[in-house]
């Protein structure tokens, strides 16, 4: 069983598991009402690819196993393209490692 806590956050199977390769806005502590819909899309976004069919998980590119909450850190693919990828594409998430700026004043 899968559930989406956010855009880059989700349990699977008891694992919670912090997509590796993205960045999306808060919703649990947004600064902002831009930040809360930006989250809340990419939450949706994120909600309606992993429904619609089997995905993959795989390390993260730079071999970090878990992050400092004790997430796992995973990429989620499905056919070879990241799901992660395609929040960037769709103006949800950054890629992870870019520039952070706020999410309160960066256009997207």
């Amino acid at each position: 069983m899968t559930c989406v806590v956010d855009g880059d956050t989700i349990w699977l199977d008891g694992t919670k598991i912090r997509i590796a390769d993205i960045d999306t806005s808060e919703v649990s502590r947004p600064r902002c009402p831009r930040e809360a819909r930006l989250g809340a899309l990419a939450t949706q976004r994120m909600r309606a690819l992993l429904n619609r069919s089997a995905f993959s998980l795989t390390a993260a590119a730079d071999g970090r196993d878990e992050d400092r909450f004790g997430r796992k850190l995973r990429v989620v693919t499905r056919d070879g393209e990241s799901l992660g990828a395609i929040l960037v594409r769709d103006g949800l998430a950054r890629p992870w490692g870019s520039k952070r700026r706020d999410w309160c004043e960066e256009a997207v």
